[in-house]
């Protein structure tokens, strides 16, 4: 937790982490991992903050959660559970929202009672914005009342511009590899696929089309994925043929 200092002490801690953030090795971090010191960070610039939390949307729903603490994933888990608290109400209307007694706060009624029980007060949310839009939500966590002043939004604020861009890369980098990975498993699937077609035609004679028919007819019969199918038939011509073992 963030002990209470002078506004010089503040800049200086916000100014600290910001340098942090900017020596993180993006593309040498998986996207979680790398959410999870962006938070970590910002709970050493805020002050005040006992626990900060990260969350990406897809879609318009969060996607991907982290947390600096393990109350905050708590937290989180609760408002996203009822979809209703500071960080879908500041993702929502792309604006920095500020708590400092939760379990009375009329915004969210049924939040506050919710948490009451982690002994969580204050809560200070604030959107990731890009050009794109908003891409996520940073929310700051106390348990005492009160916990965040102008001042400590501001400096919230400060540390998300260059944090949302941050965050923003990592999620389009950590997509660019997932699409990478399944663009080589599908020609993989696919090579192995064209394999079992060949033998099946080498077997009874069948033009290409009709081997496709028959290799999925053989997989809905199996309940199995057409390349699940065709893995075992190749598998299988290779264990005739007295060769090594086809690889999954």
């Amino acid at each position: 937790m963030m002990s209470d200092g002078t506004p010089a002490d503040d800049d200086n801690d916000l100014r600290e982490s910001l340098v942090a953030l900017s020596h993180l090795a993006t593309g040498q971090m998986e996207l979680e991992d790398m959410l999870t010191r962006v938070a970590e960070f910002a709970a050493s610039a805020i002050p005040g903050a006992d626990g900060v939390g990260l969350t990406l949307l897809e879609a318009g729903r969060a996607d991907t959660m982290v947390a600096s603490s393990s109350f905050v994933a708590e937290v989180d888990a609760i408002q996203y559970g009822i979809e209703e608290g500071p960080c879908i109400t500041s993702a929502a209307e792309a604006r920095t929202v500020r708590s400092g007694e939760l379990d009375t706060d009329p915004q969210w009624p049924r939040f506050g009672p919710q948490i009451g029980h982690l002994g969580v007060h204050s809560a200070l949310s604030i959107p990731l914005l890009t050009r794109a839009g908003v891409i996520g939500a940073m929310n700051v966590y106390a348990h005492k009342h009160d916990a965040f002043d102008e001042q400590g939004a501001r400096i919230g604020e400060l540390f998300a511009e260059p944090a949302a861009i941050a965050v923003q890369n990592a999620h389009v980098l950590a997509r660019a590899k997932r699409l990478a990975a399944q663009l080589q498993q599908a020609l993989v699937n696919q090579a192995t696929i064209d394999q079992a077609i060949g033998i099946m035609m080498s077997r009874t004679g069948c033009d290409p089309d009709q081997a496709m028919e028959q290799l999925s007819q053989t997989g809905e019969a199996e309940d199995e994925t057409l390349y699940a199918a065709a893995l075992h038939i190749v598998q299988d011509a290779v264990y005739r043929a007295g060769g090594p073992s086809a690889q999954s």
